[in-house]
């Protein structure tokens, strides 16, 4: 199991490798907004990876393509809808809010 930390609240929940991290942020009661229903094409779901980038799936064209058209991006930017957990080391994350 490898354990995510959502911040800014802090939260640490056990999470399964192969899980989508939306899904797995969602079934944990974080506050995340989509609307796509995982099919990267809102971006609400934009998110920082703080820790364990490499405890999730890479970047997509998809997803990179989302990313380049948003405004407050970072290299630690992503879409929680389009990360795996690989199980290989723990994530950290922060729930942006002027998404």
């Amino acid at each position: 199991m490898t354990t995510l930390t959502i911040m800014p609240s802090a939260t640490s929940v056990a999470v399964s490798e192969g899980d989508s991290l939306l899904a797995a942020m969602l079934a944990n009661g974080a506050a995340v907004a989509h609307k796509c229903d995982g099919q990267a094409s809102c971006g609400q779901c934009h998110l920082f990876v703080l820790d364990g980038r490499k405890g999730l799936s890479r970047s997509t064209r998809e997803e990179n393509a989302i990313l380049d058209t948003m405004v407050g991006v970072s290299s630690k930017s992503r879409l929680a809808c389009q990360c795996t957990i690989l199980g290989t080391e723990d994530v950290t994350v922060e729930v942006l809010s002027f998404v």
